[in-house]
């Protein structure tokens, strides 16, 4: 079971995203990562879910040229909106959650 500090600083990883989309959650997971396995888990898991993210609204930005993309594109914002929500409520909890859809470039 993780300790308090631990679920905090996992809901943070994916919480700050909202205003730093890279360097605060790296900057927390870095310095936290040794001190916390649950930490270090999100912290894997977030940037996970960027890189994959990043890539589905790439695919979906060149999908524009044949027009599906303009659909494409608000669906993975909506999605990536709700599963950062939904991974920061489940780290605060103090469970293990795995953002759907999410490559595993991390392990």
């Amino acid at each position: 079971m993780p300790t308090q500090s631990d679920r905090i600083f996992a809901a943070l990883i994916f919480g700050i995203s909202f205003f730093t989309a890279f360097i605060g959650p790296i900057i927390i997971w870095l310095l936290k990562r040794e001190d916390s396995a649950f930490v270090d888990y999100y912290g894997k898991e977030y940037f996970n879910f960027l890189i994959s993210y990043g890539i589905y609204t790439f695919i979906a930005f060149l999908s524009t040229i044949v027009l599906i993309g303009f659909l494409l594109l608000p669906i993975v914002g909506i999605v990536s909106f709700i599963f950062t929500i939904v991974a920061a409520v489940k780290a605060l909890d103090g469970k293990i959650y795995r953002v759907p859809l999410t490559i595993p470039f991390f392990k």
